[in-house]
């Protein structure tokens, strides 16, 4: 069985949920090879293990930390050239879609983006993309080179697949000139909200236009803490200053394909649903009837955001107490 190769997106060995699902759907194809690239391989190691990676290729280099991008294609090169995979499997956060284009590019090999699925074929690996605002499912597949692909997170359930010792193998790499080209000169921490990230929570809340002001977003942030989910933002109201671009869903900010996402206040710009359009269940909260948002959601509710999202908070809350 050839090998896939998954690049794990870590925090300090902490490894991130969009990773076991990428495990899980390199499981489809092939053998599951895991590239840890930074320190914490020896914190990862159990946990890439009990999700299927049949080895792990450490580099633990500071170039990853201070250096943007390159670094970390260069590892995949060195990767890709010492394993000869049948795939290349990358999260699909900006970040990470940066990354697959300039392997793919490096690789001579095509690259596809924003994955949903991928299911197996005798021509290999075929991708599963959700386009057009939701309104078409395409399959696809890279004709030429080693297929890199980034998959969109929450696309898939996380499945464990123990593969008991798993060989940890040092992985040399040769940094580029172009690695050392854009330093990394601050970083700051993050605010802790005590949310999940919004990239990888299996419920966003989100507020649009129709929220009015950045006071008002306490009734979306109110009915996100009620279900332990993520705050979304449309582009409208994160220019209106009302809340962060961080938390900002659309063409312009993030992705998300949570399990259940609630629209309030939002009209559906194609900019809006081009971020949210694969998650599984859209509920939405407007007034306006003819608002375009309508067309994606699974319910719909014809109504005041004031009104509607006390209530249904409160109603969560007691159901949960």
């Amino acid at each position: 069985m050839r090998q896939v190769l998954v690049l794990v997106d870590h925090v300090d060995g902490s490894v991130r949920k969009p990773t076991l699902e990428l495990l899980t759907l390199a499981r489809r194809i092939g053998e599951p090879v895991a590239v840890h690239l930074g320190p914490g391989a020896d914190t990862a190691a159990p946990v890439l293990a009990q999700h299927g990676a049949s080895r792990i290729l450490v580099c633990d280099a500071p170039d990853f930390d201070d250096y943007l991008v390159v670094p970390r294609v260069d590892a995949l090169e060195a990767a890709a050239a010492a394993v000869q995979p049948a795939a290349v499997l990358v999260s699909s956060s900006s970040e990470g879609k940066e990354t697959a284009a300039r392997l793919a590019l490096r690789l001579g090999s095509g690259v596809i983006t924003d994955a949903v699925d991928i299911e197996t074929s005798d021509q290999g690996p075929v991708v599963v993309q959700s386009v057009f605002a939701a309104a078409f499912t395409t399959k696809s597949r890279v004709t030429r080179g080693v297929p890199v692909i980034t998959v969109k997170p929450n696309s898939t359930p996380v499945e464990t697949a123990p593969t008991g010792d798993v060989a940890v193998e040092t992985l040399t790499v040769t940094f580029s000139a172009l690695a050392h080209a854009t330093r990394v000169v601050s970083r700051a921490a993050r605010e802790s909200t005590g949310r999940p990230e919004l990239t990888e929570s299996a419920v966003v809340v989100s507020g649009g236009r129709g929220v009015g002001s950045a006071e008002n977003f306490a009734l979306i942030e109110a009915l996100a803490d009620s279900l332990d989910a993520a705050v979304g933002a449309s582009r409208a109201a994160v220019d209106a200053g009302w809340y962060p671009h961080t938390n900002q869903v659309g063409q312009t900010g993030k992705s998300v394909s949570p399990q259940l996402y609630i629209a309030n206040g939002i009209s559906g710009a194609i900019q809006h649903r081009a971020g949210m359009q694969t998650s599984k269940t859209i509920v939405v909260v407007n007034t306006d009837s003819e608002a375009p948002i309508f067309e994606l959601a699974d319910y719909g509710l014809v109504g005041d955001l004031f009104a509607v999202l006390p209530q249904l908070t409160e109603e969560i809350k007691s159901r949960k107490s």
